[in-house]
């Protein structure tokens, strides 16, 4: 039971890949990495106001990759976005800022905000950062630490938001 008594609408899912980078986007797919309070430990960004403690994990739904895709969108492998973690079967229109979420055994995120779409994503396809509206996942800040792995489970643990689903 979560702290509204909501424990229905709690969602979970698995991450699909973990992301990590020297800077910017693309980041590039690593079987595991530890998570620090100022993210992944190998990961880095290229504006200063991209990262900082609230913003330290970026979370992207493999379905928006799917949506985009069917919008035209080539392709892209894990990363392409700038995301952290991908994950699979988290239903974020059930999510919102101030959610938990437990990644794996140890490692616990708050969110912080709906991730607005960027301007440096646009060498990818020039409609965005607008397509990506509504669909360009969030930022977490790290309650707890540890070590993230692909095929994690990833489950919703507490509301903390008043507000639901996608803003952006």
């Amino acid at each position: 039971m979560n702290s509204t008594g909501d424990s229905k609408r709690l969602t979970s899912g698995r991450v699909l890949a973990v992301c990590i980078g020297p800077g910017g986007i693309p980041k590039h797919p690593v079987p595991s990495a530890e998570v620090v309070d100022l993210g992944l430990v190998g990961d880095a960004h290229r504006f200063p106001f991209h990262g900082g403690a609230h913003r330290a994990v970026c979370l992207f739904a493999t379905e928006d990759y799917r949506r985009l895709e069917t919008d035209g969108v080539r392709a892209t492998p894990p990363g392409a976005f700038g995301e952290n973690l991908l994950t699979e079967g988290l239903d974020y229109a059930l999510l919102a800022a101030g959610d938990r979420l437990r990644v794996g055994n140890a490692v616990e995120l708050e969110i912080h905000d709906v991730r607005e779409p960027c301007k440096t994503l646009k060498p990818l396809d020039a409609r965005f950062p607008n397509l990506m509206l509504g669909r360009s996942g969030f930022l977490c800040r790290v309650l707890r630490g540890g070590t993230v792995r692909t095929g994690d489970a990833i489950t919703a643990v507490g509301r903390g938001g008043t507000a639901r689903g996608r803003l952006g």
